[in-house]
Order: structure tokens, then sequence, then C-alpha cells
């Protein structure tokens, strides 16, 4: 098996265990998305899964919604290896109680968004469930991937978007209130970097991953893959506006933005042409060392880690 290094963490430990246990009867990989040759081609391909009561509650989301967030997250696998989209299926665990018309709406929300990518909707599988699961596999073309493991010393870390949006709708629904649209907008309808990550690959992005469980969790992962450390600034952090501090950036979840390293000596430069090219935020937010693991730091001084910081599965 050609395995990159996993992060800390209980999910991590038991995909460890996983690898172990089949030893050559898998390819795993450690990246966001399985890398497979077939024949002349190179594909990349992945699968996410949204289960009502731990990814959402009911009432938060439209059926369409759901449909596009779950078709969102694993189509941000794609492009956190630089590929492009090609199609999605889709397998869905529902009530009897569910009507048609919520089956026919979550799927459009799933094939809006893999259209929104240039992707389409393949197939996928239905059975009876007592909550809603939603399954996407995801499958894209490979050019030159940009996997986890490539970062080196000296790098400087930068991020697409802003971030705290998600985890703030979140807390409002749990005080049984309604979030600001803004926030509510980051939970329901994140958008798949394909275009930006496409588009960072051809301008010598080293190393990328999509940020799903977290800032620091997933800045774990890319250190870990690559034998580094990153080093995070928190001050640099750029929050939603409906964050109100840089703590909830940090701990905020399936953000489904990119962390990127880029080479010191073109950095610079191809944070500005980002920026003309595509209108969005991308933002410096640190830089890799010789070490392991992610060092914190506010102006300068160290701040002290906690490996619960960020989402948990276990």
């Amino acid at each position: 098996m050609n395995l990159s290094p996993l992060g800390t963490g209980p999910e991590f430990d038991k995909i460890r265990r996983i690898w172990q246990a089949l030893c050559d009867r898998a390819a795993f990989g450690g990246d966001d998305c399985a890398i497979v040759q077939v024949g002349k081609e190179t594909l990349a391909i992945s699968t996410d899964m949204a289960v009502e009561g731990t990814h959402f509650q009911p009432g938060w989301l439209t059926q369409y919604e759901l449909g596009w967030r779950a078709g969102a997250a694993a189509l941000s696998d794609l492009a956190a290896v630089a590929a492009t989209p090609r199609g999605v299926l889709v397998s869905l665990g529902l009530s009897r109680e569910w009507p048609d018309e919520f089956v026919t709406e979550l799927m459009e929300g799933v094939a809006d968004v893999a259209q929104s990518v240039g992707a389409v909707v393949w197939g996928g599988d239905v059975v009876r469930s007592d909550r809603l699961v939603i399954d996407v596999t995801v499958v894209g073309s490979v050019e030159r991937a940009v996997l986890r493991s490539g970062a080196a010393v000296g790098d400087i870390l930068w991020v697409t978007g802003s971030f705290g949006g998600p985890l703030t709708a979140i807390r409002a629904w749990e005080s049984r209130r309604e979030p600001e649209r803004a926030a509510r907008e980051r939970f329901a309808h994140p958008e798949p970097r394909v275009a930006q990550a496409l588009w960072l690959r051809d301008r010598g992005a080293t190393a990328m991953i999509d940020l799903s469980d977290g800032l620091l969790p997933d800045t774990g992962q890319l250190a870990a893959a690559s034998g580094v450390q990153c080093v995070i600034n928190q001050e640099s952090i750029p929050k939603h506006p409906f964050t109100e501090d840089h703590a909830t950036a940090l701990l905020s979840g399936e953000e489904f933005e990119l962390l990127v390293a880029l080479p010191h000596e073109t950095a610079a430069d191809v944070a500005a042409k980002f920026e003309q090219e595509f209108a969005r935020e991308f933002t410096r937010i640190g830089h890799t060392e010789s070490g392991s693991g992610v060092s914190l730091q506010l102006n300068g001084a160290p701040l002290e880690l906690s490996l619960s910081m960020g989402y948990r599965h276990f």
C-alpha cells in the first residue's frame, strides 16, 4: 500500500487499524480521493456521507439544500486533489414517510451542484432507513493530482474564503434561533472550489486539502502527510462577517474551502493573481517549518492546542 501518514484523532486511529487489517487487499492512499489509473486515464474517486442527527438536524434545511450540501461536500474532495468532476452516484436512506416530491427536490439539489462544476448524476440506490442518509460518490479525471503530501519546508500556507459561518449557523439553530442569512447560506450552500483548485495546480501549488473537519485538524492532516510542521497565525485567519472571534473560525467545520501550500518564491504573485481572477478572498495564514504537527501562534507567541479543537466524529 502507498499510504500518506494520517494525523491524530480517534477517527484516524480507526482508519489506521483498517489499513493494517486489509494489508495488500487494499490500495488506500490517505488523501481526499483515491487516485486510480484506468488504462491511459487517471481518475480521482471519493465518497462522502451526510447523516441526519450527525451532520444536520430535521428542519434546518430544505430538501433541495440537503441535496446541494451533500453533493458539494463530496465534490469538494475532487477539488482538493485538483480533479475535474465527471459524475456522481447517490445512495439514499429514506423513511417510509418521506413524500416522493421530497426525494425529487433533494436530487435536484445534488444535480444542480454537480452541474455547477461540470458533472452529471450517473445513478445510485434507495433503501429504507429510520433517519435520512445521503451517500454521494464522485468521480473525476486527473491531469496532475495535488496531494496532501507535497508541501515542503518553507512553503507558505493560504486559504480560500472566510471561516466560521457554518458553526455560527449551527449555534443559532441549537439556541432555537434562525441564523443570520449569510451564515445560514455558508452552511446550506457551500461551493466546491474546483475552478480555484485547477488554477492553483497550474501555478505550482505543492499541497492541498479541503477543510471539512476544521482548520486545525485538517492542517494537521496536511502536516502529517507532508512530514512538516505547519505554523498558523491565528490573527491572520479570515473570519466570516457574522463570526464573533477567531476561535470560532478555528473550530468551525464543514467549510469546504481549500488550504493550499505554495512555494515561498511565487506565493505572493500567485495570491495577487488569484484575487484578480476569482474576486474571492485568498489569505496567507502561515508557513511550513521542519518538524511535525501544527503550531498555533498569536502575534508571534505560541498558543496551546487541544486535540479536541475542530469537528470529531468519535
